[in-house]
């Protein structure tokens, strides 16, 4: 059994920075996501920050880092700096998701507004 998220992700979608860990657990993709479902934010975000420190780069497939976020934010929809690291990752894969990223940013810009 894996610890961590991170460590169930770097098992099964490998690391760019550290070696996969050698682990005797199975590694069907559903029960990563099953427990990607139902973890806590910041087990969410430490686990995105640590495999894809650059966003441009690490091995998690695009439709998971999608998820990870809308999973993130979901828990955390007033966080500014969460919405910003969402709406760069989308704008990241291509052009279907603009639209969202875009408001991604302005919510980010509103609520950091509200604050001032």
């Amino acid at each position: 059994m894996h610890s961590t998220l991170t460590e169930h992700a770097r098992c099964i979608y490998g690391d760019e920075y550290r070696p996969t860990p050698e682990c005797t657990a199975q590694h069907a993709e559903h029960y990563f996501v099953e427990e990607l479902t139902f973890a806590d934010a910041d087990e969410i975000v430490a686990m995105l920050r640590e495999l894809s420190p650059h966003l441009v780069d690490g091995h998690l497939p695009v439709w998971i880092r999608n998820l990870a976020y809308r999973l993130a934010l979901l828990q955390r929809p007033d966080d500014p700096v969460l919405l910003r690291e969402a709406a760069d990752s989308l704008w990241l894969h291509g052009p279907d998701w603009d639209g969202i990223a875009t408001e991604l940013k302005e919510r980010a810009a509103a609520l950091e507004a509200d604050e001032a």
